[in-house]
Parts: structure tokens; C-alpha cells; sequence
């Protein structure tokens, strides 16, 4: 059982990334995904959640990301726009546990699986 996140990269700020989270050994439907990235000497936070359709976003990127779920080739999309050099950091996918208070997806906590993470670096 096995995530990985891809497609980082250096950009310049107000540029843009898509990462894509994909997974071997299982299959991601069914699960709610969570972005999740750690910059140097920070702890790690959450950016990004999708659960049964549901979409959730931590403030500092609210309007710039965009989660969502390509059921065809089983795999999640990270779309990052307006990148700033406070994005700067390395990007996980991972299972997450999904918080709703009735309908509405509050936030995502890290659940059981875990991928290798990818390097975000803005800089001009």
C-alpha cells in the first residue's frame, strides 16, 4: 500500500502547480484524501481535504487551490494558482479522517496511509 505525490517543482510567485496524489496496492475511491505540507522548521499543516465530494481548504490558500478527484485514473489533483513564497514546502497526499458537522466538511486530520512527498519551492 503506497501513495505518491508528484508534480512539484520551482516556480516563480503568481505562478501555478498541479500535484497529483495516485495510489498503488489500493484503490483511492472510497477514501477522503488530505493535502498536507511541511515547510523548513514548521510543523506540518494541513492545506487541502476532499471527502465524498466535499471540499476543504485551510485559510492561507482559500481562492488559489483547488482539490478534486479524477475518478477515471484514480487519482487527486492539487491545482495550486497564485503561488507565494510562503507556499514553499513539501506537499503530501495522504488518507485522511474527514470532521463533519452534519453536511459540512469542517477539517481533515492524517489518517493510516502516507505518501512520499513532493518539493513546492516558490522563488523569483
Amino acid at each position: 500500500v503506497q501513495l505518491q505525490a508528484f508534480g512539484g517543482g520551482l516556480v516563480q510567485p503568481g505562478g501555478s502547480l498541479r500535484l497529483s496524489c495516485t495510489a498503488s496496492g489500493f484503490s483511492l475511491d472510497g477514501y477522503a484524501i488530505g493535502w498536507f505540507r511541511q515547510a523548513p522548521g514548521k510543523e506540518r499543516e494541513g492545506v487541502a481535504c476532499i471527502s465524498r465530494g466535499n471540499t476543504w481548504y485551510v485559510e492561507s490558500v482559500k481562492g488559489r487551490f483547488s482539490v478534486s478527484r479524477d475518478n477515471v485514473q484514480s487519482t487527486i489533483i492539487l491545482q495550486m494558482n497564485s503561488l507565494k513564497s510562503e507556499d514553499t514546502a513539501i506537499y503530501h497526499c495522504a488518507t485522511a479522517r474527514a470532521f463533519y458537522s452534519g453536511p459540512y466538511l469542517l477539517r481533515c486530520s492524517g489518517g493510516d496511509y502516507w505518501g512520499q512527498g513532493t518539493q513546492v519551492t516558490v522563488s523569483s
